[in-house]
């Protein structure tokens, strides 16, 4: 079992950064992953990252902007988004997976889901 924990969300103007962190307790060992849901949409792959950090994919929307990272030794995950842009604004969700897969930008591969933490990215 594995509990995760959203926290550093809230509201920004466009072109600020903010860092989302994410706390995991209980089994270890898995790639992690950040989604976003916005009102109204469905909850879509923002970025993911393998066990050992050692590979990250983003989603295009985000590339460039955003960066996935882990810090195994304090059971964390974190995005740092740069340059927000209004269409930024979502629930943002970490999520963990415990298996293998290639299709890492569907929700339904994940297995263990936070709360979420609301990012507001006014004009």
């Amino acid at each position: 079992q594995v509990q995760l924990v959203e926290s550093g969300g809230g509201l920004v103007q466009a072109g600020d950064s903010l860092r989302l962190s994410c706390a995991a307790s209980g089994r270890a060992g898995y790639a992690m992953g950040w989604f976003r849901q916005a009102r109204g949409k469905e909850r879509e792959f923002v970025a993911t990252i393998t066990w050992s950090g050692g590979s990250t994919y983003y989603a295009a929307s985000v590339k460039g902007r955003f960066t996935i990272s882990r810090d195994n030794a304090k059971n964390m995950v974190y995005l740092q988004m740069n340059s927000l842009k209004p269409e930024d604004t979502a629930v943002y969700y970490c999520a963990a997976r415990t298996q293998y897969s290639a299709y890492y930008t569907r929700p339904t591969e994940y297995d263990y889901w936070g709360q979420g933490t609301q990012v507001t990215v006014s004009s």
